[in-house]
């Protein structure tokens, strides 16, 4: 009896070992070395500014109309950055990072990574950090989910969207600060943003 006492607490324990294992990470939950700033189920913790209707769906955040951000709190100085998202052709969107003022989001005082396809002026489209960085590579974000990985480390910012490099650069002109995630006017209509994982890893 003693035994299979000892073996069902044996059983209970690898199981919940297992659960630990393999929940999602919540808001702030570091998974490796990585923290997960959001898991596709809640906002908490994270800022809204201005008016888009920024709405949870089937795992994810989108925006449809108005204008504005998610500000995620924190401020950061060396990091890598993963975030996955989805636009339709027109959107307008980006991720913000390094953003002096959280309540004052704007590519004059953040480095804006530009998801626009459609850009009236193509020179600093999806891939590219507006007014900084021109993309090494036309990558197209329109109706697929997509991956950037952004590293800023010092000066030097590398940015690359579903593993092809887009930016390489070094520039001081931001060096520490805080991410957004942008919801703007496409360029023929209103568009689609989604976010579904946003998480980082700090130096």
């Amino acid at each position: 009896m003693k035994r299979f006492t000892l073996f069902v607490v044996l059983a209970l324990l690898i199981i919940a070992a297992g659960v630990l294992h393999f929940s999602p990470a919540l808001f702030g939950q570091a998974t490796g070395n990585w923290t997960t700033l959001f898991n596709g189920t809640s906002l908490n913790g994270w800022n809204r500014l201005r008016d888009a209707n920024w709405t949870l769906v089937d795992g994810a955040v989108q925006a449809t109309q108005g204008g504005g951000f998610l500000v995620a709190p924190g401020s950061y100085t060396d990091f890598d950055l993963r975030v996955e998202f989805w636009v339709n052709s027109d959107a307008n969107s980006g991720v913000f990072i390094r953003c002096q003022n959280p309540q004052d989001v704007a590519d004059t005082s953040c480095y804006e990574v530009n998801i626009y396809d459609k850009r009236p002026d193509p020179a600093y489209r999806t891939g590219g950090i507006v007014d900084i960085a021109k993309p090494l590579a036309q990558v197209n974000a329109g109706e697929k989910w997509n991956t950037f990985e952004i590293s800023a480390r010092g000066t030097h910012i590398t940015v690359a969207l579903n593993g092809t490099r887009t930016i390489d650069i070094n520039d001081s002109k931001h060096a520490r600060g805080s991410i957004a995630l942008q919801y703007g006017a496409g360029a023929t209509g209103p568009g689609i943003v989604k976010f579904r994982k946003v998480e980082i890893r700090t130096q």
